[in-house]
């Protein structure tokens, strides 16, 4: 069975016709209506040269007659090429309404490309439900279109590390001190001279657990104490970098938790094993839990940065987001979400300061 495979052009104009142009039908609808390959030619501004090497070309790919080529009489279709284009015409007619939104989807993303004062900024960051608000807001706001791939912390990093990205979001708790498990996460990843951080927001993490507690779970101590069933976020996510700093504080074991390797790909993801009741407890953002009514224990409060490169700073789409950060109408967004509050938002901070993991080399006295 021959597959299909759909493609689009670019142009100054829109042709008239069918929705979808194929060079095939194109040649078997010329051949019809012409009745030579000469005809054919002309009508679509070819070479005959083109136009017949195209149709065996075609003819050899499908392993079937579409041309019947005897000599001295008109060109004309063979049932295959008939029956193409008679398939065509039908599939063209009964797709039309999904393929003129297609059609306009497609326009209005490739207008970005030509709007000059449009920006497009590609960011892999930690699953955020504040960032994906800021999408449609930077959007309708700016014209700055955040191209967001979620994935975890450490990964995200990395893309930005190797040019897959240009800003990277990731967490760490406010307090993390020297010696956590953020320091021997993040710190290889990030270096002073080389990286910024800008102020995104703080949050709260905490155990999204059954609406009512019914386990009366009070901290992750209970988990094991109660036989409360876990369920825990990918490794290589800033969540399960959080995680294993608070096991590490309350010197609980990763095997003590019933569902320690049971892993999910969101924090959204997390609240519905807890709302299916697959799961009594994980750890999450409050906004998940309270999307799906679910009870909620604030453990930890949390900065969200964004990092970039130095030499990025200055680039439009880097400006432009900082800009979008700063306004008065985002904060009051950002506000609005459970768990969540401004914190220097666009604010380009310092990381010795931020994360005072780095210590500059005493200067030796003279």
């Amino acid at each position: 069975m021959h597959k299909v495979e759909l493609s689009y052009s670019l142009g100054a104009g829109r042709d008239p016709g069918a929705l979808i142009h194929n060079p095939l039908m194109e040649l078997l609808n010329a051949v019809r209506e012409h009745g030579s390959i000469n005809g054919a030619a002309k009508g679509l501004g070819l070479s005959y040269r083109h136009v017949w090497g195209e149709l065996k070309r075609w003819e050899s790919e499908l392993g079937q007659r579409l041309i019947v080529w005897d000599k001295g009489q008109p060109a004309r279709l063979t049932e295959l090429g008939d029956k193409l284009l008679w398939a065509e015409r039908q599939a063209q007619a009964r797709l039309a309404p999904q393929i003129e939104a297609l059609h306009a989807d497609l326009e209005r993303a490739m207008a970005v490309a030509f709007d000059e004062g449009a920006h497009v900024l590609t960011l892999h960051a930690s699953h955020d439900d504040a960032l994906a608000a800021l999408r449609g807001h930077a959007a309708a706001q700016a014209r700055l279109h955040l191209d967001i791939r979620f994935t975890g912390s450490v990964d995200a990093i990395r893309a930005l590390n190797e040019g897959r990205c240009t800003m990277a979001g990731f967490h760490t708790p406010v307090d993390a001190a020297a010696g956590s498990v953020a320091q021997r996460t993040y710190q290889p990843l990030l270096k002073p001279g080389m990286h910024k951080i800008i102020g995104f927001a703080r949050r709260v993490q905490g155990l999204i657990v059954a609406r009512g507690n019914p386990l009366g779970l009070t901290g992750l101590q209970d988990i094991p104490l109660k036989r409360a069933r876990f369920i825990n976020r990918s490794a290589g996510t800033g969540t399960r970098v959080l995680l294993d700093q608070l096991l590490a504080q309350a010197q609980i074991g990763a095997s003590a938790l019933d569902g320690y390797d049971r892993e999910e790909p969101s924090h959204a993801a997390v609240a519905q094993a807890v709302a299916s009741g697959s799961a009594d407890a994980g750890l999450g953002i409050a906004a998940a839990a309270q999307a799906r009514q679910l009870g909620f224990l604030p453990l930890v409060h949390e900065q969200y940065f964004l990092a970039c490169l130095k030499t990025a700073l200055e680039h439009p789409a880097t400006l432009a987001l900082r800009h979008v950060l700063a306004t008065a109408d985002w904060q009051a967004r950002l506000a609005a979400l459970p768990g969540y509050e401004p914190w220097r938002c666009g604010e380009v901070l310092s990381l010795r300061a931020m994360l005072p993991w780095w210590k500059l080399p005493a200067k030796r006295k003279r």
